[in-house]
């Protein structure tokens, strides 16, 4: 499903799955099912030409700041993150979090918004207008980006608060309640905000695992839009009009997207690298499955898995068949080769038979 804003098309995985983010632009086209659910769950109302695009205003009242996750590469080379940024006078890890590089890095926006890059190619975004989060991670980080797809950008947004009467933070809905407590009570507010940096950091990755998640979705709905004309050629019992080259690049195709889910990735994992370090009570692992939840990661995964199970069936089906036109073609070469042995056996003997007839009439005639 594609939404059309401006001159920008961005990639929905499904209506299902799109009904959990909210509608970004007044200007987007959805279908009108999507848009009703999207209506009844929370109505948001941005003004055109609003300059604070990283926040809005809910129905209760209390200001409500926007999270924005950028998916634009494969993966991002970290030290190259890391350079591009110091070029350009961004701070690094400003709350000394302690992540290395390669794990996460966390800068501050001139807004003061908080950024964190993630190696799988995912930029995330908390109270940061949207065109310089994407001016950021298509144009700023271009140089890092390992097989960047920017024509096929994808984008998910939560929403956060900040509660200061709460220690911990937690997720209800898509709306994020950082708990500030730590802070306010200045005892300490080095330790509050690195705490609070650190709760960020745990739901920005759960948020980069889901718009990475989101890309594997997109390469494999247009995997199954190229070979969604194999079944009814088969159902009529009609001649597959695929060369072996076809085949072959469906099988690594699928292969590929395969891996770059179970294998490749952390997507699959229950806990990331990033966190087995941390300490318990910080609940950055708590944080990181709430988002999973909030965004049904688990289950879209299975369906992943279960597309890719019938996408292999489809390839199965082509090798066989391959296959068997392949042992079709030998057997018919092997019966010519054998008739043209036969044939020239044949022109031996008969001209053995007119040489033999030939000698015999010469003797008679003597």
């Amino acid at each position: 499903m594609q939404l059309v804003n401006a001159d920008r098309v961005f990639l929905a995985r499904s209506p299902e799955v799109a009904a959990h983010h909210y509608n970004r632009y007044g200007n987007i086209a959805l279908p009108r099912p999507m848009q009703q659910k999207l209506k009844s769950e929370k109505t948001l109302d941005l003004p055109h030409g609003d300059a604070s695009r990283g926040q809005k205003s809910s129905g209760d009242g209390h200001g409500l700041k926007r999270i924005t996750a950028i998916c634009v590469a494969e993966e991002f080379a970290m030290d190259s993150v890391v350079r591009i940024l110091r070029s350009q006078g961004y701070p690094i890890d400003p709350q000394g979090t302690g992540f290395l590089d390669d794990q996460v890095v966390h800068t501050k926006a001139v807004n003061g918004g908080d950024v964190f890059i993630f190696p799988s190619g995912t930029i995330v975004s908390w109270s940061l207008p949207e065109d310089l989060a994407v001016n950021l991670a298509t144009q700023t980080l271009a140089p890092a980006a390992i097989n960047p797809h920017l024509e096929q950008i994808e984008m998910e947004d939560l929403e956060y608060q900040e509660d200061p009467s709460q220690e911990s933070s937690s997720i209800k809905g898509e709306v994020i309640t950082l708990g500030t407590k730590k802070e306010a009570l200045g005892n300490d507010a080095s330790s509050g905000k690195t705490s609070t940096t650190l709760a960020q950091i745990a739901f920005s990755s759960g948020l980069a695992r889901s718009t990475k998640l989101a890309v594997l979705e997109t390469s494999l709905t247009k995997y199954l839009d190229s070979t969604r004309t194999i079944p009814p050629i088969l159902s009529r019992g009609g001649r597959l009009p695929f060369n072996q080259q076809f085949i072959l690049q469906k099988t690594g195709a699928l292969l590929e997207l395969r891996a770059q889910l179970n294998h490749y990735s952390e997507l699959t994992d229950s806990l990331p690298d990033l966190f087995w370090d941390s300490q318990h009570e910080l609940g950055l692992e708590g944080y990181y499955d709430q988002v999973g939840r909030a965004l049904d990661v688990s289950v879209r995964i299975k369906s992943l898995n279960a597309k890719m199970d019938y996408a292999h069936e489809i390839v199965s089906v082509l090798r066989e068949t391959l296959s068997k036109n392949h042992s079709t073609w030998l057997e018919w070469i092997i019966i010519v080769l054998i008739a043209v042995e036969v044939g020239f056996e044949l022109k031996r003997e008969w001209k053995e038979r007119m040489k033999a007839k030939a000698e015999a009439k010469s003797l008679q005639d003597e």
